[in-house]
């Protein structure tokens, strides 16, 4: 069975579009090696879309606030999906950069 990955890019921060860039050059990389790929462009809905894709993992393309800050992780792991990147308290920790 082939693993289904969501890669969650785009988001509301100032860096948006280098996310979706990074997000749409992660599908083509993990589409060409078999896996089966949604490609999320993340709203404030994110854990009901989530909830209704049901993905093996979540690869997170997300830049700055948001997706590097533990809140995107904390709604992972919320709903039990697991996802790259560091966890809640390391990516809350490492956000802040001074």
């Amino acid at each position: 069975m082939t693993k289904h990955v969501a890669v969650l890019m785009g988001g509301w921060s100032v860096e948006r579009e280098v996310s979706l860039n990074s997000g749409k050059a992660c599908v083509a990389a993990l589409e060409s090696v078999g896996f089966r790929v949604t490609a999320v462009d993340v709203q404030r809905d994110i854990a009901s879309v989530l909830t209704a894709l049901k993905p093996d993992v979540a690869f997170n393309a997300l830049h700055g606030r948001f997706g590097e800050d533990g809140t995107i992780q904390g709604i992972l792991e919320i709903a039990g999906i697991p996802y790259t990147h560091s966890g809640v308290l390391a990516s809350s920790l490492a956000i802040q950069k001074d």
